[in-house]
C-alpha cells in the first residue's frame, strides 16, 4: 500500500524535511514518485522509518544508522556487525536508563521530603493565643 508524504509526515511524527533529510544522506533509499513526482512511500519504507525513529529517539547518530543499514543492504554477510552495532547501542540506551533511574530515586525522594513537610504543616495544630 502506497503512503503520501502527508500521510508519513502525519502518522510518524517527522517533517517532510527530515524526510528529505533522511533521503539525502542516504538513510532512507528508494523512494519512488507518483505522476505529478510527489514522494510515495511502501510498506517497507515506512518500517524503515519506524526504526530510524526508535534509533534516533535513544540516541544513535545518523551515521551510525547509515552504517547500520548499509550494512543490511549488503545482506546476511554482515549479521555479526550489525549485531555488534546493535549490542553497542544497547549498552548505551541501558546505561543512560541506569543513569535516568539514578536520577529519578533523587527527584523522588525530594518528593517525599516535601509531602512529609507539607504533612507536618497541615498536622501541627494552630498556636493557642490565650
Amino acid at each position: 500500500m502506497p503512503y503520501s508524504m502527508k500521510y508519513v509526515v502525519d502518522n510518524l511524527n517527522l517533517t517532510a524535511n527530515t524526510l528529505r533529510y533522511y533521503e539525502k544522506e542516504g538513510i532512507l533509499k528508494n523512494i519512488s514518485r507518483d505522476s505529478n513526482g510527489h514522494r510515495v512511500y511502501d510498506e517497507k519504507n515506512v518500517e524503515t522509518l519506524n526504526f530510524i525513529r526508535t534509533l534516533r529517539s535513544t540516541g544513535m547518530p545518523i551515521s551510525k544508522i547509515k552504517e547500520y543499514l548499509d550494512l543490511y543492504e549488503v545482506g546476511d554477510d554482515t549479521i555479526s556487525q550489525r549485531k555488534e552495532i546493535m549490542m553497542q547501542h544497547k549498552l548505551v540506551v541501558q546505561n543512560k536508563i541506569n543513569e535516568d533511574l539514578k536520577h529519578l530515586e533523587v527527584i523522588s525522594y525530594k518528593v517525599a521530603m516535601y509531602e512529609i513537610i507539607e504533612k507536618g504543616y497541615r498536622q501541627t495544630p494552630p498556636p493557642h493565643n490565650d
